[in-house]
């Protein structure tokens, strides 16, 4: 399988480069390809006419989407739908990826594919609307959503990830004040490209919603880190106003992986056990 892969050095396409070595695969790196300048990317896809696309570029700023709101849309809506258009032309699958940041929160169950979406800031709505370019033009796509991302290869945009920046903070031995009020699934962007590896083999085109299981607070999941670190450190919880953060989160952005169940997937591993296991690949908990 011909597979090309956007945004090959970020964090979740750091490990599906690795997981699909055993593909033919074509990696593409920004900037030297941007997924904004359509010309361009035509031009290489009709070069490499891949059997599969994988997009994991996004501007995923949350706060800064909200001043930044057509270059959000211009990556996260636009690139998406010419990337859908020149697809359908090559025959080629399309896989994208979406965020838990399209709902509201106001559930307390897990959002399943079917619940609508109704995001509360400028990156949700530019997501939802690659969601939809997506689904309108493309003939063969699996498109994912999924919540929590962190990974060995960190974040190229935000900096470190939640997990490396609970520990960065953690070493210098203050308190830590995280949000208490804002529950998610943590995911392993590892496990996630395991997944993603597995669907593309698929012909079970559509909307899946990949995450590990369980759900807890950015607290609890910010506690679960410390207390495999050695020196103890204050966590305190705050509510989200504490920030100010410029945009709206969702109170409950849990997600529910049930299309993934009923198309026979394996299944994900708890968030705790993700946790650990991305702990002893860094090294820092014994591997036994």
């Amino acid at each position: 399988m011909k597979i090309v892969l956007i945004g090959a050095d970020g964090q979740l396409g750091s490990d599906l480069l690795g997981i699909l070595s055993g593909d033919e695969l074509c990696p593409l790196y920004f900037p030297e390809f941007d997924v904004t300048k359509p010309d361009q990317t035509r031009n290489v896809l009709q070069k490499l006419r891949p059997d599969v696309v994988i997009n994991t570029a996004a501007f995923h700023r949350v706060d800064e989407c909200e001043d930044r709101l057509e270059e959000a849309f211009l990556v996260n809506a636009f690139a998406v739908r010419d990337l859908a258009l020149f697809c359908r032309d090559l025959k080629a699958t399309l896989v994208h990826f979406s965020t838990d940041y399209v709902f509201d929160g106001r559930k307390t169950e897990p959002y399943a594919e079917e619940d609508p979406p109704l995001p509360l800031n400028v990156y949700g709505a530019s997501k939802l609307a690659g969601e939809y370019f997506v689904r309108a033009i493309s003939e063969k796509y699996f498109l994912i959503r999924t919540c929590g991302l962190y990974g060995l290869a960190g974040c190229r945009e935000k900096g470190l990830n939640f997990v490396e920046a609970i520990l960065s903070r953690a070493r210098s031995g203050r308190p830590l004040r995280v949000v208490d009020d804002q529950w998610l699934t943590p995911t392993s962007s590892e496990e996630l490209a395991r997944h993603v590896a597995e669907l593309i083999r698929t012909s079970h085109f559509g909307l899946y919603h990949m995450t590990n299981e369980g759900r807890c607070t950015w607290h609890e999941f910010g506690s679960a880190v410390l207390s495999y670190f050695g020196k103890k450190v204050e966590i305190v919880p705050v509510d989200s106003s504490t920030f100010g953060a410029k945009a709206r989160r969702p109170a409950f952005s849990v997600l529910e992986n049930k299309r993934a169940k009923a198309v026979g997937l394996a299944d994900f591993s708890s968030w705790q056990d993700a946790l650990k296991n991305y702990l002893k690949k860094r090294g820092l908990i014994p591997a036994v």
